[in-house]
């Protein structure tokens, strides 16, 4: 069987970011990548880099590829080139762009065989992401096994319905940023506790680290593993009972819904 190929318009992160998973898991060789930006310095960088095509016109990225990877910026689409209608006849498409749903991206490819919306989130550019994503209509096994290859470079994948996508992009999307502020508040409370500046971030990344990993590799409940590390009138105990008192839960279930909230409003908007 041959290897997919994949068509990458748009050079940016996330498409580097797939590129270079596509590459370390050796599901694809670099002769199966094109790619193409928008005139910047992007996907010239990204071809020498990886060893993949650039391609030199938008047709010729097309037709290299049975399956083109929409990865410019969002706002980019209400101007991307008509003639992508004709040229994606017949063609997968696999969308990461932020709040444009199934039906707006069938504009822009109304002949495509298959369209895909996927949002993928910032630990994909290790390999570490969690994308959920959907498809305008029932994929094909071919086509399925396709977009698990490529999500599958970027870290784990979970297809959901359309309806849940603003909600999902809540909370992984959106989540790594409200996990880093996590992460510089528990740095900031050892400086005011009075540890030294790298000591209170190597502490606190670590400890992100250590405790996510535990979470997953256990697979027990959050609420359980709090349990464990709280002691009856311990130290813990003390820092848990001011998270309560200040509504710490309650502040992020906003959070998310804020984010949930916007990112309907991106959808309409768009």
């Amino acid at each position: 069987m041959s290897s997919p190929k994949f068509a990458f318009l748009g050079a940016g992160n996330m498409a580097s970011a797939m590129v270079d998973g596509l590459l370390a898991k050796r599901v694809v060789t670099a002769a199966d990548l094109t790619c193409l930006g928008a005139g910047g310095p992007t996907a010239p960088a990204l071809a020498a880099r990886t060893g993949i095509r650039l391609a030199p016109s938008l047709p010729d990225l097309v037709a290299a590829a049975d399956t083109l990877v929409v990865a410019f910026k969002p706002q980019q689409l209400a101007g991307a080139d008509p003639r992508l209608a004709s040229l994606t006849a017949g063609k997968l498409v696999v969308s990461v762009l932020a709040g444009k749903r199934l039906a707006r991206l069938a504009q822009t490819f109304p002949q495509a065989r298959a369209i895909v919306w996927a949002m993928p989130n910032t630990p994909a550019r290790i390999g570490a992401g969690m994308t959920a994503w959907c498809s305008l209509r029932p994929l094909s096994p071919a086509d399925r096994a396709t977009v698990e290859t490529l999500l599958a470079a970027l870290g784990r994948a979970v297809e959901i319905d359309e309806a849940l996508m603003d909600a999902a992009a809540a909370v992984s999307a959106s989540g790594p940023a409200f996990l880093f502020e996590f992460a510089a508040a528990l740095r900031d409370g050892g400086l005011a506790a009075g540890l030294p500046p790298e000591t209170a971030k190597a502490l606190a990344v670590e400890t992100v680290l250590g405790a996510a990993r535990l979470l997953a590799r256990t697979g027990t409940d959050p609420e359980e593993l709090r349990r464990q590390v709280t002691s009856p009138k311990g130290m813990t105990l003390a820092g848990l009972t001011r998270m309560e008192a200040r509504d710490f839960r309650g502040t992020l279930r906003e959070t998310v819904l804020a984010a949930k909230a916007r990112s309907e409003e991106m959808s309409r908007d768009s």
